[in-house]
C-alpha cells in the first residue's frame, strides 16, 4: 500500500471519516531512529492492506500537537498510531516499531 504523506489537521480529519482504520507514523527527518522506524514502514507498505500515512512533524507540527491533544497520546517521534473507527486502538514509538509489531498490530 502507498504511504501518503499529510502535514495539515484538514487532511488528517478527512482521512478519520473516510477510512475505517489506517496507521499514521509521526516521522522526523533530522533523527537517526526515525530515519531507521520509517524504513521498516516502508517495508511493511509492501504487504499492508491497511491505509498508510506519514507526517513529518518539522513540517507538520499543528497537526502533530493536535493527534497528540485529541487522542491523549503523548508526543514521540518517531512514533505509529493506528486509528480504528476514529480511535487510537495501537500506538508504539521508537526501536519498537519494527516489521514485526507493525504486521501483529495492524
Amino acid at each position: 500500500m502507498e504511504i501518503k504523506n499529510i502535514d495539515s489537521v484538514e487532511q488528517f480529519k478527512q482521512i478519520v471519516e473516510e477510512n475505517q482504520e489506517f496507521v499514521l507514523l509521526k516521522h522526523s527527518l533530522t533523527c537517526p531512529i526515525s530515519t531507521s522506524a520509517n524504513q521498516k514502514y516502508e517495508k511493511y507498505s509492501e504487504t499492508s492492506d491497511c491505509p498508510l500515512f506519514r507526517l513529518h512533524v518539522q513540517h507538520a507540527r499543528e497537526l502533530s500537537n493536535y493527534i497528540a491533544d485529541t487522542y491523549q497520546i503523548k508526543h514521540e517521534s518517531p512514533q505509529v498510531i493506528k486509528i480504528a473507527d476514529g480511535e487510537p486502538t495501537w500506538n508504539t514509538s521508537h526501536s519498537d516499531i519494527t516489521v514485526s509489531s507493525l504486521e501483529s498490530n495492524c
